[in-house]
C-alpha cells in the first residue's frame, strides 16, 4: 500500500462515518503541478478523539493541535482536525485553537499554494484561497498578510525561499517586502528547523538562485553573521557550477566556498549539524587547493583518494575551478585524472610491510623518532620504492643509520 492509498482508505473511513474528509496541502500542490509527493495528508472535520475512536493504530503526536498519526500497513497518514490558531507567543506555537471547517482551515495556512484540498472520489479541487491561480502564475504568497503569517512562524520565511528555489517560482512582491522587513526575526527558530529549510534550498539543482533569495533577503545575514561580506559573489558562483544532485556538506561548503574554514564551521554550529557532516565539511574546505599541485607525489595522491570525502572535494574543487575561470581553468583536474585512472587497480590502502613490533626488532627505539620512522616507511611503500618485508627491513636499517650519524 502507498501513502496515497493509505490515505485514501483513511478518507473513506472517515466520510462513511459521516465525516467531512480532504487530502490537504502540499499534496494537492505537487498533483497539480504533476509532480510527485511525498507525503499525503488528510483534513477532517472529525475531531482527535473520534479519529482516534475510528482506528486502532494511532500516535497521538499533536492531538491539542488536532492532528493524528494514523497507521496502516506500512503507512503513517497524518489527520488533522480544520482548524484555526490564535495568539502567536513565540513566532511558532499557536496559543490557542479553535476546531471550525475547512474554509476558516484553508485561511490559517502559510501560502496559497499549500492552502488548497482535494476530493480524490470526485476528483474536485476545493480551493478557498486562489491557490490554483499563483500555482498556473508560478507564484509563492501568503494567505492574508505576510506580516502576520510570518509573525506566526517566522520560518515560513525561509519555507517561502524553498519552495520559491524547488518550484521555480517567484515570491509575490508583498511577501517579499515582509520577508525582508522581518529577515532578523529568524534568529529566534530553532537551529534544526532552520537547517533543514537550507538543506531543501541547497541540495535543490537551482541552488544558485536559492543562495541569491537568501543573501538578497537578509536571511543567510542573520543565521550566518558575517557570511554576506565575506561570500556572497563566490558562494553563487560555485553553487551554480556544482553537479545537479549533491549532499548538504557539499552544499554548505559551496556556500562558504569564499571563507575561511574556522569561520564556517563557526557559523555551521547553529545549524546542529552531526559530526559526521561536520567532519565533511570541514574536509572540503581544509583542502581546497590541494588537488591543483601539479606535482603532487603518489603517496600523497594515494592517502587523498583512500579519503572518504575524496570525490566531493574533487568536485568542489572543479566547481571554484569553474567558478573562478571556466572550463579553461579545470585542466590541472583533468590531468590529476588522468594520474588517478591509470593507477588502475592497484592497492591505494594497503597493509604496512613492517609494523611497530617489527621496527622495534630492527633496533629502533619507542618515542616520536619510532613514529616518524613508521610514516616514511610507509610513504615509500605507497611510492612504489618497496615491495616486500624483506626490501622494508632494508630501508629501515639504511634509515636509522642515516638518523644516527645525524645525531653524531
Amino acid at each position: 500500500m502507498t501513502n496515497k492509498q493509505a490515505a485514501i482508505k483513511i478518507l473513506r473511513r472517515l466520510r462513511s462515518n459521516g465525516f467531512e474528509a480532504l487530502l490537504a496541502g502540499g499534496c494537492v500542490r505537487d498533483m497539480l503541478l504533476g509532480r510527485r509527493a511525498k507525503d499525503y495528508d488528510v483534513a477532517t472535520n472529525a475531531q482527535p478523539k473520534e479519529v482516534t475512536d475510528l482506528f486502532k493504530r494511532t500516535l497521538n503526536v499533536g492531538a491539542k493541535f488536532g492532528v493524528i498519526i494514523v497507521l496502516i500497513e506500512n503507512q503513517q497518514v497524518e489527520v488533522a482536525t480544520f482548524r484555526t490558531e490564535t495568539d502567536y507567543v513565540d513566532g511558532r506555537h499557536p496559543g490557542s485553537v479553535k476546531f471550525t471547517t475547512a474554509a476558516e482551515d484553508a485561511s490559517r495556512r502559510d501560502f496559497t499554494i499549500n492552502g488548497m484540498f482535494y476530493d480524490p472520489l470526485i476528483k474536485e479541487v476545493i480551493d478557498y484561497i486562489n491557490g490554483q491561480a499563483d500555482l498556473r502564475a508560478k507564484i509563492v504568497r501568503t494567505i492574508g498578510r505576510p506580516a502576520e503569517r510570518f509573525s506566526e512562524d517566522y520560518l515560513r520565511m525561509l519555507r517561502a525561499v524553498r519552495f520559491s528555489t524547488q518550484l521555480g517560482f517567484t515570491i509575490e512582491p508583498l511577501t517579499w517586502s515582509a520577508i525582508c522587513t522581518n529577515s532578523s526575526n529568524i534568529a529566534q527558530t530553532s537551529g534544526e528547523r532552520i537547517s533543514i529549510e537550507l538543506e531543501g534550498i541547497l541540495i535543490n539543482p537551482n541552488r544558485s538562485a536559492g543562495a541569491s533569495t537568501l543573501f538578497n533577503s537578509g536571511l543567510a545575514e542573520v543565521i550566518f553573521p558575517g557570511l554576506f561580506s565575506k561570500n556572497r559573489k563566490i558562494a553563487v558562483e560555485v553553487l551554480g557550477q556544482l553537479r545537479e544532485k549533491v549532499d548538504f556538506p557539499l552544499a554548505l561548503a559551496g556556500l562558504f566556498a569564499g571563507c575561511e574554514t574556522d569561520f564556517a564551521i563557526d557559523m555551521c554550529r547553529v545549524l546542529k549539524l552531526s559530526r559526521s557532516q561536520t567532519k565533511h565539511i570541514k574536509f572540503l574546505l581544509a583542502n581546497r587547493g590541494k588537488l591543483l599541485d601539479s606535482e603532487m607525489s603518489l603517496a600523497n595522491l594515494k592517502k587523498i583518494l583512500t579519503e572518504p570525502y575524496f570525490d566531493d572535494l574533487y568536485e568542489f574543487q572543479r566547481a571554484i575551478q569553474m567558478a573562478e575561470g571556466g572550463t579553461a581553468n579545470t585542466a590541472v583536474l583533468e590531468n590529476l585524472s588522468n594520474r588517478i585512472k591509470e593507477l588502475g587497480d592497484v592497492d591505494l590502502k594497503p597493509k604496512p610491510l613492517l609494523n611497530g613490533h617489527d621496527l622495534i626488532r630492527l633496533g629502533a627505539v619507542p618515542g616520536p623518532a619510532l613514529g616518524q620512522l613508521s610514516q616514511e616507511l610507509y610513504i615509500a611503500q605507497l611510492e612504489g620504492k618497496l615491495h616486500s618485508s624483506e626490501q622494508a627491513e632494508q630501508w629501515v636499517q639504511k634509515w636509522m643509520q642515516r638518523h644516527r650519524e645525524i645525531e653524531k
